[in-house]
């Protein structure tokens, strides 16, 4: 599994257990989200979620249930713009930057090897730790592109609204996540469980959801919301063109 894909079926999947489609109202900072119901303390967190114009996003686990634990730690925008990186293990790292219509990635020895078997070695040593560096509309690289997007996301939690049951919801007692108090909502299918962690003050963000059943493990943490992605980019003496280096060869991330 690619890391866009496992990145977009970690948000899919988690965002199935609260960010139903209906019309709910975003809650205030004097709302007591712990006396709601299930279902309402849903649809104020979608909305909330929905809402933001940038946020910071970590997601981890093993969702295939045939492989190690992969990482993707990123803050993106609904314009596009991102930075960050994606671990997946023993079959390598890539590092993200993508501000405007230019896009920066760094493979370590390890994704070259797996990805690109043939000749990966050889970019590898050329780059010597430098960045790739293309222009985001560049077709061999929508896979990275597309994951950068914040507007991916909100389009996951909306086409995958209607495929949950809300009577399954339940509401736990209220707990912390990262020292901040948060209040769990769950629904159960079968031997999975997927739970939101809504924020319990102020406005009730999602900052945590997970996955759990007995093939498939992963957590999406949210924070930083509307805080503006970073504007820095790797400087000219640390990048290579993508087209000079690889030609039509590259292997979409």
């Amino acid at each position: 599994m690619n890391a866009h894909r496992w990145a977009a079926r970690a948000a899919a999947g988690a965002a199935t257990v609260v960010l139903t489609l209906t019309s709910g109202v975003v809650a205030q900072a004097d709302d007591d989200i712990d006396s709601l119901p299930a279902e309402e303390i849903a649809d104020r967190s979608r909305d909330a979620l929905l809402d933001v114009d940038s946020l910071h996003l970590s997601a981890r686990g093993s969702l295939d249930g045939s492989g190690p634990d992969m990482s993707l730690d990123l803050t993106l925008d609904r314009e596009g713009n991102c930075t960050g990186g994606v671990d997946m293990g023993e079959d390598g790292s890539v590092e993200i930057v993508k501000l405007g219509d230019d896009v920066w990635l760094k493979p370590d020895a390890a994704f070259w090897n797996k990805h690109v078997p043939i000749g990966g070695s050889t970019f590898d040593a050329i780059l010597d730790g430098r960045y790739l560096k293309a222009e985001a509309d560049d077709p061999r690289l929508l896979s990275v592109t597309t994951v950068c997007d914040l507007d991916t996301f909100r389009e996951l939690i909306t086409d995958n609204a209607d495929t949950a049951d809300r009577s399954t919801l339940t509401k736990g007692g209220r707990t912390e996540v990262n020292g901040a108090p948060v209040v769990p909502v769950t629904r159960a299918e079968g031997d999975e469980r997927l739970t939101a962690y809504v924020s319990a003050e102020g406005t009730p963000y999602p900052v945590r959801l997970t996955v759990r059943n007995a093939d498939e493990t992963g957590t999406v943490d949210f924070s930083g919301f509307d805080r503006p992605v970073p504007t820095a980019t790797p400087p000219a003496d640390e990048t290579v063109d993508v087209t000079a280096l690889l030609g039509r060869s590259i292997t979409p991330v």
